[in-house]
């Protein structure tokens, strides 16, 4: 009996991982497979969104042909409808710098002359072609601060 549990030792040590080594190495390859995905999540997340342009940034900075998120406010006196089409003006909230926006699409309820917008534009020759259905405004309320009580 000796000989068979001997050689039976043998095998194991051989052939067989230890099951806390085995463990290890699952731990192992699970946490860096976790790594991995996290930071493939995070490139993607941060790789698909745009840039948010102003006025000033874009007219400096931009190239036809290009999607920009033109973000800043609507100029006052500029807002103007052409058929289905709206026409106004983003302002950049800094400088006294402006660049005209033609609009087609679903336009937000709370849109208005000195309100703060966001919109997905294209550059046209004469100014920028806003996409389809991306306007949208900001609340100012959301971003003023609270009156004291």
């Amino acid at each position: 009996m000796n000989g068979g549990g001997a050689r039976r030792q043998g095998v194991e040590k051989s052939g067989a991982v230890d099951p806390s080594r085995k463990r290890a190495i699952r731990l192992t390859v699970a946490l860096t497979a976790a790594l991995l995905l996290a930071a493939a999540l995070v490139y993607v997340s941060f790789s698909a969104g745009n840039k948010e342009f102003t006025a000033s940034q874009l007219l400096a900075q931009g190239k036809p042909g290009q999607t920009y998120e033109l973000a800043g406010t609507v100029l006052l006196g500029s807002v103007r409808h052409e058929g289905a089409t709206l026409l106004f003006r983003i302002r950049d909230p800094k400088l006294h710098m402006s660049v005209p926006v033609r609009y087609s699409g679903v336009v937000p309820d709370p849109f208005a002359a000195g309100r703060a917008v966001m919109v997905a534009v294209k550059q046209d020759g004469s100014g920028y072609i806003g996409q389809q259905n991306s306007l949208t405004t900001k609340c100012p309320s959301k971003y003023q601060a609270a009156a004291a009580s």
